[in-house]
């Protein structure tokens, strides 16, 4: 056999190895998602809107109906056998999390209504307790809404200043910018693990350590990278971490503040009311430890206890699995993408996750949207909640395409050949 034959031979048959998706068992996976089993327009759902919200297993599905059914009570306020099985399963839920993130307790573990709820609670309480009049607060040209707008609250409020870090025209951060823009008046830096318009995976740990280095704290959002890359908050030493459990396979309204339990002592509380007081008077309220004192009311038990579930789920199938596989993913669609012509791949930074997005010249986004979803493809559109991103490139919105490890090279297959139908027929 000549060289070039077993040559070609060997790269068939790598090709092969990935497209029988043989790093995990895809067919037993997509079993436990009921809702890929459902058509739209009489076509099989292929779902790749998975930077807005993941699918749920049923793992996490049925966790849900069965805390309704057999254990539903409030939790941390009964003596009851049904109030303490579900207070234990919602702080079984939370150690969990603890360990899923490598925190060193489960009291750096807060409960929140999701990734924005968490950036809320630091931009007020660290907002309150550490930030002054002149003070600077960076964050970075790619962030979400959600990344900016608080902190833009936070600065009106206390007469502060917002600064930007920008990015080049691949999608990376300028991070030799960052000594330029901090100062001795720089008190917090919040920057995105995973770009969710872009993709870029940001070099977090660098950032992290030119903060410690010029005694600043960090917030890492990280709602598009804790359902993607294996996170270790006390390796990485970021002072805040924050995601949704929605994004990660679990409920939706459910989120997580990571915190250093000795920066969340010192913050005052952000909501009043319910498990985070320890005694009320009219005179002086004292407030609860941690986690409870920035928990107020009742929380959303139940889904705490199944993001648990979820949280399980993927550690189970295992974080370095689930990176490999959707990496390839990632670079068969991107390789797809670049054969079509006038299609324009927006952000193409070196390390990104897996996560497309891309416009069609001469062609609304919205349009091939509609088209894909006629055909049974859900992909997003528009500005993904990131308009600075879409200013910096000049463009309006793009059509986002986002991986899950549920999804399959043939699916991107049929994405690629009705992507190719709807600009044939748009032009």
């Amino acid at each position: 056999m000549s060289v070039f034959l077993w040559a070609f031979f060997f790269l068939l048959k790598l090709y092969n190895f990935a497209k029988n998706n043989s790093i995990l068992d895809i067919n037993k996976i997509r079993s436990d998602f009921p809702i890929l089993n459902e058509k739209v327009y009489n076509k099989n759902l292929i779902y790749f809107d998975n930077g807005a919200t993941s699918q749920k297993p049923k793992q996490v599905i049925d966790t849900i109906s069965e805390y309704y059914s057999k254990y539903n009570a409030n939790i941390h306020r009964g003596v009851h056998f049904l109030s303490n099985f579900a207070t234990d399963a919602n702080e079984n839920a939370r150690k969990i999390i603890q360990n899923f993130l490598n925190a060193k307790s489960e009291k750096e573990i807060i409960f929140t209504k999701g990734t924005t709820d968490s950036i809320n609670l630091v931009a007020f309480s660290f907002g309150e307790t550490f930030i002054n009049e002149d003070d600077e607060i960076i964050v970075s040209e790619m962030e979400h809404h959600s990344n900016i707008v608080p902190w833009q609250l936070l600065c009106e409020r206390k007469k502060a200043k917002l600064k930007v870090l920008k990015f080049n025209e691949i999608g990376e951060l300028n991070i030799k910018e960052l000594d330029n823009l901090i100062t001795n008046k720089t008190k917090l830096i919040s920057v995105a693990h995973v770009s969710n318009s872009l993709g870029t995976i940001n070099p977090i740990k660098t950032i992290i350590e030119i903060a410690h280095k010029n005694n600043i704290k960090i917030l890492i959002d990280g709602a598009q990278a804790v359902q993607h890359l294996k996170i270790d908050v006390q390796e990485l030493d970021c002072d805040f971490y924050v995601f949704s459990s929605h994004k990660a396979y679990g409920p939706t309204g459910v989120g997580v503040l990571y915190g250093k339990e000795e920066l969340l002592n010192q913050m005052c509380p952000y909501q009043g009311g319910g498990e985070m007081i320890a005694n009320v008077s009219f005179e002086k309220t004292t407030y609860n430890e941690l986690p409870f004192k920035f928990e107020a009311g009742t929380p959303n038990y139940i889904d705490n206890i199944a993001f648990g579930k979820a949280i399980e789920y993927i550690s189970e199938i295992g974080l370095k699995n689930i990176e490999d596989y959707e990496n390839q993913l990632l670079k068969y669609c991107t390789k797809q993408l670049k054969t079509i012509e006038n299609l324009k791949i927006i952000g193409e930074a070196e390390h990104k996750s897996g996560l497309i997005s891309f416009i069609v010249k001469n062609i609304h986004y919205n349009d091939i949207g509609t088209l894909l979803d006629r055909a049974g493809i859900a992909v997003r559109t528009g500005t993904h909640c990131a308009e600075p991103v879409m200013k910096k490139f000049g463009i309006s919105g793009t059509v986002r395409v986002s991986f899950a490890f549920y999804n399959t090279f043939e699916e991107i297959d049929y994405f690629i050949t009705n992507l190719k139908k709807a600009i044939s027929m748009l032009q």
